[in-house]
């Protein structure tokens, strides 16, 4: 599939917004996090600021943005609806808790509650948004069991890494989650490896064959395309990104991304004052590097069954 960087960075920004604001709302609650004002409302901003942005930006993927409200209508059977209503229920409980975070002395009663929603929702819309890939069974890259726990380990891992960074920004108590960060990006670096070894060593079910219905015949022989030129289905469903560099892309998100943004977070738990902040911040910047690039691969590696008609022999 043609890797639309709208589409990718809709997928980062928003998944690692949703996660920031479900780890913000679920330990929150818990008073696991910092009463301060200032912190609840920067971490609030950058959270819904990062969802708010990757939503935008999916609308630049169609053909017609004047009419992405029409996608809310079919929530009964399409995940994208579902996505799109997820999405906007979660402002309401975010912005609740934006209101107890900032005025305690009025609404603390209620800062449980709005915590809890925001985790679920947040939770949720990511979800639903994976769901849409994973609905897709015309794509075996994306019709697997490795999508959904793919995108929600992701959106956890990039949401822990930026709340470390905020903690270590306003110089508060961040070991645990330092280590939750860690150890999250080590078991997000795994999922990704067994995804990739599974689009790897499996195949769709199709075949030329079935696809053209002659398989009694015997084998089916590409003998010239339908086309000429090259048109949007080839543009958009038939890309191709070369099994060498694909290989040397993975090596980079995994070491170049995850591994490295361990060890700058390992590294700043030693550090202190403005080299803790430091390294925090580029174990954030480092960890998102290498899920724009997974995501990237997630898109360019998917191949759609329609190309078998165009010499494809296997997807």
């Amino acid at each position: 599939m043609h890797p639309a960087f709208s589409v990718i960075f809709f997928t980062v920004s928003s998944g690692a917004g949703y996660g920031l604001l479900a780890l913000l709302g679920a330990l929150g609650a818990m008073g696991m996090l910092p009463a301060d004002k200032a912190f609840g409302l920067t971490a609030i901003v950058l959270a819904l600021g990062s969802v708010t942005a990757g939503l935008l930006s999916s609308t630049f993927h169609l053909g017609h943005p004047e009419r992405a409200w029409r996608a809310f209508s079919q929530w009964r059977s399409s995940w994208l609806s579902r996505e799109g209503v997820a999405s906007v229920i979660t402002y309401g409980p975010a912005v609740a808790l934006a209101a107890v975070w900032m005025w305690p002395e009025k609404f603390g009663q209620w800062f449980a509650a709005a915590g809890w929603a925001s985790a679920v929702m947040a939770v949720i819309t990511v979800f639903c948004t994976a769901m849409i890939y994973r609905s897709l069974r015309t794509i075996h890259q994306w019709a697997n069991g490795w999508v959904v726990p793919s995108y929600l380990v992701l959106g956890l891992a990039t949401g822990l890494v930026w709340l470390n960074a905020l903690l270590a920004l306003f110089a508060a108590e961040s070991y645990m989650v330092s280590v939750a960060a860690m150890w999250t990006l080590l078991a997000a670096a795994a999922v990704k490896v067994l995804y990739w070894r599974f689009i790897d060593t499996t195949r769709h079910a199709a075949t030329p064959e079935s696809a053209t219905g002659l398989g009694s015949i015997g084998r089916v022989r590409f003998l010239e395309g339908p086309h000429t030129e090259e048109n949007y289905l080839l543009n958009e469903m038939g890309y191709r990104v070369a099994r060498k560099h694909a290989v040397k892309l993975r090596r980079i998100a995994l070491v170049g991304g995850y591994l490295a943004a361990i060890c700058a977070i390992g590294l700043g738990l030693k550090a202190s004052g403005a080299g803790e902040g430091a390294l925090a911040l580029l174990g954030a910047a480092l960890a998102t590097g290498g899920t724009l690039l997974e995501r990237w691969l997630f898109f360019a590696e998917a191949k759609h069954v329609v190309t078998l008609y165009y010499g494809a022999d296997q997807v």
